[in-house]
This record gives structure tokens, C-alpha cells and sequence, in this order.
């Protein structure tokens, strides 16, 4: 058994390895796995992971539904015949567990953006649906894993990795990556960081307010109520909730420096089919965030009394409040061993290796706070590209970071000796 090199002997093993991550990064992409759509990527993930570790396909089940902790804006979504994928690299014992979490899955083509699911290669620079989130960070992954395997390492403790599917609709194959009592000594969920270390990650809800009018021809103006204006007044309501949550988040040092670190976002308002009617029928539908100070509960008790106050008669008793996907903020501490441990090993390969936090929502509450393992977010790439029509990642960073990741397991899991 050998011990692992230095930095320079896995940055060399990471680069000879890289045109298998390029090929690895293109081949995922060409998939469009959107959610529930992920068949040929999963299976392609596994068949590609089981090269460097052992590989479990761990089934899913409608069963899945009604865990209180459940997302769901894609109604109907069927569970059965698809799979979550599980890795595990076995130590020789005696070290500390390390456990890797990122998602397959990805959002729909945005606007402008021609075959999304065709890469194109462009010097070191990979373009195209998922590229950053977050096939790229599987493609780090799997760069790290390569690299030790060509190298001939054996750590002391296991290497494990959940591969999941709907991350970007609510967390759902983390989440039933959860509630089969994984345990692990710290946690790495892989976004796209550009190589900061996130170790605190504000929550959030999602919501739908249906409101439901008097339609009517926009000849009976004094006979209709317009469900449009309903929903546009819901949106001045919670505009205002957020501006006051907003300012009683303040006081929380990793979250200070952001402007507005918990936004609230209108994604979504669906009402009417003819201009000169009032319709019967409209649908808001966003995201608002929260931060430690505020449970998802409390966030989701205050918006149902805001508009219950705020709201005239009518709109209160003909509107509805749903909430599709909800989950506290994730906090640890940046004195913690799992963020100064990986700090020290970004500074030896020249990454960022800044400690802050994420603005964006995750999955890594799921670990944090409900399985009680120390979780960060890492990964190379920009959050800036992801869900946009530039959407992509540098092969480059992708190699930093399976260098910075390999040499992290050595520290964290110990070597073999």
C-alpha cells in the first residue's frame, strides 16, 4: 500500500487523467436529464463510477411522497423503476468517513440557448446544459477518484459518494438518501463554488398561491373580480414580508456582507385567456429564503397571516397558499476541522479557499441538520453560469478541484500505511 504524493504528483495524475473527464463530462451532458428523465444518466454515472469504487443503484419508491419532508412542484412524478446512485471507495480502517453528494439531474434549456444538450469543447472551456450544475462537479469527482487509482493509493477510512436525482426540484434523491441513516464523519456537497467553501447555506420555501376571481366581460367592470389583480396583490404583500424578514435577518456575520442574501423570487404568474375578460383563475408561483434566525415553519406561518392581514376580504377567503418545497438554512461553524482541513488543502493548490456562505439553496440541510454529519458545498465552477444560456465549466478548474479533493480525502481519511 502506498502513501499518497504530494500535491504536485496528484496534480500531474489529475492532468494525464483529464481527457477521460472530458469525455466523462460531454458524454453525461449529451443526456437530457431533466427530472424524471434521468434513466441514461444514471445508468451511464454508475457504469462509469463502478470503474473506481463500488456502486450500489439504490431503488426509489411513491412511497417517497409522503415523507413530510417532500417536494413537489412536478406533480405526478412517478418513483418506481428509477434509482439514486451510491458509491463507496472501502478504506483499509482505522480513518475518518468522507461523503460526497451531488445531483444528475437538471433544469430545462434556457431561453437563447441552442442545443443545450449537445457539448461543445472550446480549449479547456466545456459548454452546454448541466456543465457546471452539476455534472461538471461529478466529473471532478470522478477526475479525484481516477487520479488516486492511478496513483495507487489506499486511504485508511471509506470514500463515499450519493449521486442523486431532482436536487434542482426540491432535493428528493437526497432526501431518500437520508432516510436510509447514512453515517459518515463529514460531508462535501459539490455546487459550483468556484472553489469557496460554503459552510452556511440559507434556506427556503417554495410557494403557490392559487386565487380564484369573478370573471366576467370587461363590459361589467363593477360585476367581475379580476383573479389577475388578486395574484399581483399577493406579490405587493409578500414583497413587503420579505422586506421585513430581510431586515430582521441582519446580524448573522457570514451572511452580513450579501445585500439581500435570502431574495425572494417571482418565477411564475399564469392567469386568464382573452384581454377583455376578467379571468376566474390566477397562479403565482416563487421562492423566498430564509436565514438561521427563521425556521422554514415560522417563514411559512408569517406569509399565510401577511396575507391573511394585508389581503381584503375577498382575496382572503378566495386565495390558497401552498407550499411545494420548504428547508431550513444549514449552519457550521468555520472553525470546524472539515472547513479549516479543506481551506488548508485549497491554499496548497492555489483554489480560493474562501470561507462564506451560499446565497442559493442545496441539499446539504438534508446531512447537516438531519443526519447530524458536518457538511460544506464545494466545487469548481461559477454559480453566476448555472441555469443560463452561458452555462459552462473549465476543464481546468475542473482538474483543481479534483486535485484539491484528492488531496483532502488523504487529510481527512488518512493514509494508509
Amino acid at each position: 500500500m502506498t502513501n499518497l504524493p504530494g500535491v504536485s504528483e496528484i496534480r500531474d495524475a489529475a492532468a494525464a487523467v483529464l481527457p477521460e473527464a472530458e469525455r466523462f463530462l460531454c458524454d453525461l451532458i449529451r443526456f437530457p436529464s431533466l427530472p424524471g428523465k434521468e434513466k441514461e444518466a444514471r445508468e451511464y454515472v454508475a457504469r462509469r463510477f463502478a470503474e473506481v469504487s463500488d456502486v450500489e443503484r439504490i431503488p426509489l419508491s411513491n412511497s417517497l411522497r409522503q415523507d413530510e419532508d417532500y417536494a413537489d412542484p412536478v406533480p405526478g412524478i412517478e418513483y418506481e423503476g428509477r434509482f439514486n446512485v451510491r458509491a463507496a471507495r472501502k478504506g483499509a480502517g482505522g480513518g475518518r468517513s468522507l461523503l460526497f453528494n451531488t445531483h444528475i439531474d437538471v433544469v430545462p434549456a434556457s431561453q437563447g440557448q441552442e442545443r443545450p444538450f449537445e457539448p461543445s469543447v472550446d480549449g479547456s472551456v466545456v459548454r452546454g446544459r448541466g456543465a457546471c450544475d452539476a455534472k461538471g462537479q461529478a466529473a471532478a469527482l470522478f477526475t479525484a477518484l481516477l487520479a488516486l487509482k492511478r496513483l495507487g493509493v489506499t486511504l485508511n477510512g471509506d470514500v463515499l459518494a450519493h449521486l442523486v436525482v431532482e436536487e434542482e426540484v426540491g432535493g428528493n434523491g437526497t432526501l431518500a438518501m437520508t432516510r436510509r441513516g447514512e453515517k459518515a464523519d463529514g460531508c462535501i456537497v459539490m455546487e459550483p463554488t468556484e472553489m469557496r467553501i460554503l459552510s452556511s447555506v440559507r434556506g427556503a420555501v417554495w410557494f403557490r398561491v392559487v386565487c380564484t376571481g369573478k370573471p366576467g366581460h370587461s363590459g361589467r367592470a363593477g360585476d367581475t373580480v379580476s383573479a389577475l389583480k388578486m395574484a399581483i396583490r399577493v406579490i405587493e404583500i409578500l414583497e413587503g414580508y420579505h422586506a421585513r424578514l430581510l431586515a430582521a435577518s441582519r446580524g448573522i456575520p457570514i451572511f452580513d456582507p450579501f445585500p439581500n442574501p435570502m431574495p425572494i423570487t417571482f418565477g411564475k404568474l399564469s392567469a386568464g385567456d382573452w384581454p377583455a375578460t376578467a379571468p376566474a383563475r390566477a397562479t403565482v408561483e416563487g421562492v423566498l429564503g430564509l436565514l438561521p434566525n427563521k425556521t422554514r415553519y415560522q417563514v411559512m406561518d408569517e406569509m399565510r397571516e401577511a396575507i391573511r392581514n394585508e389581503g381584503d376580504e375577498w382575496l382572503r377567503e378566495h386565495s390558497q397558499l401552498e407550499f411545494v418545497y420548504r428547508h431550513d438554512a444549514h449552519v457550521l461553524d468555520a472553525g470546524h476541522p472539515l472547513v479549516t482541513g479543506l481551506r488548508e488543502c485549497c491554499q496548497e493548490a492555489d483554489g480560493a479557499g474562501e470561507v462564506t456562505a451560499m446565497t442559493a439553496s442545496c441539499d446539504s440541510w438534508f446531512y447537516n441538520n438531519q443526519l447530524g454529519i458536518p457538511t460544506v458545498v464545494f466545487g469548481p465552477g461559477s454559480l453566476r453560469f448555472a441555469h443560463s444560456n452561458e452555462e459552462h465549466i473549465r476543464m481546468d478548474d475542473i482538474a483543481q478541484g479534483a486535485v484539491i479533493l484528492a488531496r483532502f480525502m488523504e487529510r481527512w481519511c488518512g493514509r494508509a500505511s
